[in-house]
């Protein structure tokens, strides 16, 4: 979808006020220090950039829809946390090079080639020692799992993440499938998602 979609997309949900980070980064940086920056590349409303900010990162979230970024300000208004907003498009938006500790991408569902760019300016953009991590709908979920988008082309396949990554120079240390929960018209299904992480060693 394009921008204007997405702003009728984002416009059509209410603004919830409470912070409900993606379930995958919860648990995978619940009990972490902070290291300092963190990095937010397609943040939608917000969620998972403030949950991050209450724990002490600095962080910077981007996303190309003003509607999202307006409801992303209000919530970390709401919860009394500083976060850079940036309207920018994460395909062709350039990060500083090695100023992050954490660059978060969670569900941006693109097609594969625009997914590689953005990858390469994440990778890039990690400091030493420092942490991309990435969750998405899974491609297996087509198949065998509830909700996400159709299109095969935005899925993610963790054997194609994996060879991405490794091609950037990361240290791969997981990406595999992660079963969760999810809410449906018809009731509480079943989502898969990949989940990867990597490192700048």
């Amino acid at each position: 979808m394009d921008r204007d979609d997405w702003n009728v997309r984002h416009a059509a949900r209410e603004i919830d006020r409470e912070v409900k980070p993606a379930a995958s980064l919860a648990g995978e940086f619940g009990d972490i220090h902070p290291r300092g920056r963190a990095l937010d590349l397609g943040c939608g409303q917000g969620r998972n950039a403030v949950w991050l900010a209450q724990r002490g990162w600095r962080v910077t979230a981007v996303d190309y829809s003003d509607v999202a970024i307006d409801r992303a300000r209000q919530l970390a208004a709401a919860q009394d946390v500083e976060v850079e907003w940036i309207e920018a498009d994460v395909t062709s938006f350039i990060p500083p090079a090695g100023a992050f500790y954490l660059v978060l991408i969670a569900y941006l569902q693109i097609p594969a080639s625009h997914r590689r760019k953005v990858l390469a300016q994440a990778a890039a953009a990690l400091a030493s020692g420092g942490t991309l991590f990435m969750v998405g709908h899974a491609r297996l979920n087509l198949t065998e799992g509830t909700g996400g988008p159709k299109n095969p082309d935005l899925l993610w396949d963790p054997v194609e993440i994996k060879r991405e990554l490794a091609g950037l120079g990361l240290v791969v240390q997981r990406v595999e499938h992660v079963y969760r929960s999810a809410e449906t018209p018809e009731g509480v299904g079943t989502a898969i998602d990949t989940v990867a992480r990597a490192e700048r060693g």
